[in-house]
């Protein structure tokens, strides 16, 4: 192989690596400042260059995308965003008893979003809104914001990506019908935001108030729902069978 094909072979895998870690859109919005800001040292502006260059870099980090390591405990209920824990409560949804947890996304954390749990997004409903701050209460209810139903093996639970005051786009990448696991990449929000998390009553919270969690690896609740007592019932009529069988009366 030439120095030449080495070296081709050589950038091909570091693109490789480098797209992995990185989404689409870190390209879109930093190589524009980046390549301004080398035309910019070439005419000797540096002061203009050296803050195009920062900006660029701003991008690449703030549209980064790591690779997690995906909890696989059963009724595990992952977080869809990095952040800090803003809200725990109680709070009923479409009439239905339940909690949610609530977590700010700052400029400086990873903002692709990922699905809380395995299952089928049964509904899913773009709501325009505000672009009020996201640290405050009503950001859940007035910001612009996309509504995942997601229907699991436990039952139905509810996650939301909600824009903030410099977050102006809520981008998902899955559409209603799709199946997704848990973990699974869904979407992101530009420039700072939120993320909500609503489970039915039954569901164990892990997580409190001030906790900083990441996406996909960071458990914020246990859940096994119907699933559980399905599996109950299924171990009960299997001991009743079994008993049954043992003594004679079921052949």
């Amino acid at each position: 192989m030439t120095m030449l094909a080495r070296g081709a072979e050589t950038a091909r895998e570091n693109a490789e690596v480098y797209s992995k870690s990185m989404v689409k859109e870190g390209y879109y919005f930093g190589v524009p400042p980046l390549v301004l800001g080398g035309v910019f040292f070439l005419l000797d502006w540096n002061a203009a260059a050296v803050l195009l260059v920062l900006l660029a870099l701003f991008f690449f980090s703030f549209f980064r995308d790591p690779e997690r390591v995906i909890p696989a405990e059963a009724g595990a209920v992952v977080s869809p965003g990095d952040g800090r824990v803003v809200v725990v409560t109680e709070e009923e949804y479409a009439g239905h008893p339940g909690k949610r947890i609530s977590i700010f996304l700052a400029v400086w954390n990873v903002h692709v979003n990922r699905a809380p749990a395995d299952g089928i997004i049964t509904k899913m409903e773009y709501r325009p809104g505000k672009f009020m701050a996201a640290m405050r209460e009503r950001a859940s209810v007035e910001n612009e914001q996309n509504v995942f139903t997601l229907s699991t093996d436990a039952g139905e639970m509810v996650f939301k990506q909600i824009a903030g005051l410099i977050a102006r786009r809520v981008v998902s990448w899955k559409r209603q019908g799709d199946r997704v696991l848990r973990g699974e990449r869904i979407g992101l929000v530009r420039f700072g935001s939120r993320v909500d998390v609503w489970l039915p009553k039954d569901a164990e919270i892990l997580v409190k108030l001030g906790q900083n969690v990441k996406g996909g690896s960071s458990v914020l609740a246990r859940w096994t729902g119907k699933a559980a007592i399905r599996s109950s019932a299924e171990a009960i009529a299997a001991e009743t069978d079994a008993n049954l069988t043992a003594s004679g009366k079921r052949s």
